[in-house]
Formats: structure tokens, sequence, C-alpha cells
């Protein structure tokens, strides 16, 4: 059991899957205490909720005061050093954009992050922690916002619609056109190999 009175960071990543774009990570420390009538919200797996709801509540986190980190990792790193570590890279760094960074860290998954503060890692960890759960949304907009903006410059992938996922639309123009320099060329059904 955690003491009481700790500042908990809730970590999760969006952006394993997809064959294109960056990992995308977020750190969060809900206000305390949270509104009695629950006005920022019941935060869920950001997967079990659509786009709209999801902006509207990242747009509540910001308003409440919650302290939010955001990291990036690109898709070269990604290429270099492997998805998991960019993933932890990614979690590490939205932890050390946190001005007054947390107390105690939650990370979803399995794999502790590189920190000297203390953590504990829980599998489905959405489900099990609103901090977690408030991550996972904040880290899928902005993961989205990215895309969309990565399909200005590469428009004929549709970025903006299957953000970057093993989709048969994807897949297809990968087939015509070849990657692009937001592809993950590490990831099979990117490599020229196994297209």
């Amino acid at each position: 059991m955690l003491a009481r009175g700790l500042r908990l960071g809730g970590c999760d990543e969006a952006g394993r899957g997809p064959l294109a774009g960056p990992v995308v990570a977020a750190c969060v420390i809900l206000p305390s205490p949270q509104p009695a009538d629950g006005g920022i919200g019941r935060y869920v797996d950001s997967k079990s909720i659509g786009p709209r709801r999801r902006r509207q509540l990242a747009g509540q986190l910001r308003a409440s005061g919650a302290a939010i980190g955001l990291g990036v990792v690109d898709p070269a790193t990604i290429d270099r050093i492997n998805i998991l570590q960019a993933s932890l890279l990614a979690m590490q760094r939205a932890v050390a954009a946190i001005g007054n960074p947390p107390d105690f860290l939650l990370i979803d998954g399995t794999v502790p992050i590189p920190s000297t503060i203390p953590q504990l890692t829980l599998i489905r960890g959405e489900g099990k922690s609103q901090a977690i759960a408030a991550a996972s949304i904040i880290a899928k907009v902005e993961r989205d916002r990215l895309m969309e903006a990565l399909h200005q410059h590469y428009p004929d992938y549709n970025f903006a619609g299957h953000k970057g996922y093993p989709t048969r639309e994807h897949r297809r123009a990968l087939a015509l056109h070849g990657p692009c320099p937001a592809h993950r060329l590490s990831f099979r059904g990117v490599r020229q190999d196994e297209r």
C-alpha cells in the first residue's frame, strides 16, 4: 500500500504497434483532491473510447491542474534501439518533462523505466490506476495530433486516417509508394523483403 500524500505519476505510451510515426508517452499527476462531482471524468484506457471523447478528456485534464509531461521518440531512434527501449525512453522523457517530479511512478506494463524515482509496473495499468489511464489518453491524443501533422507532409499514406497502424489501406500505400521518412524501417511489413 502506498503512503498517503505521495505525488503519484502515471505513465503510459501510445504507438508501439504502428508501422510509422513516433512513439509518444505521457506522465500525469492528477490534481489532489480531485473534484467530488467527477468534473474531470473517470479515466479509462484510451483504446476503449473514441477520438472525440479522448480529446474532451485531454482538455479537461489540462484544465484541471493535472501535471502533464510528454515524451516523444522518433522513428529513426525506434529503428536504432527497438520499440521496447524507445517506449521506455519516451516514458523517461515524459517524467523528466514534469518540472516538479512525482514521488512515485506507476508504469503501464511489465518493464520499469530508467529512473531513480521509485516505481511499480502494472499489467493493464489503465484499468488499475486513474493516473495511468489519464496518461494513456494524453499520449494517444498527442500521437494522433503528430500523425495528422505527418499527413500534411506525406498525404499519399493517409496517416490522418489510420495513424500509421498496419491497415489494409496503409499496406497498399506502402506497396505502391514504398516507405517514407516517417516509417519504421526495422518493422515487419515496412522492410522491403517483407512487403
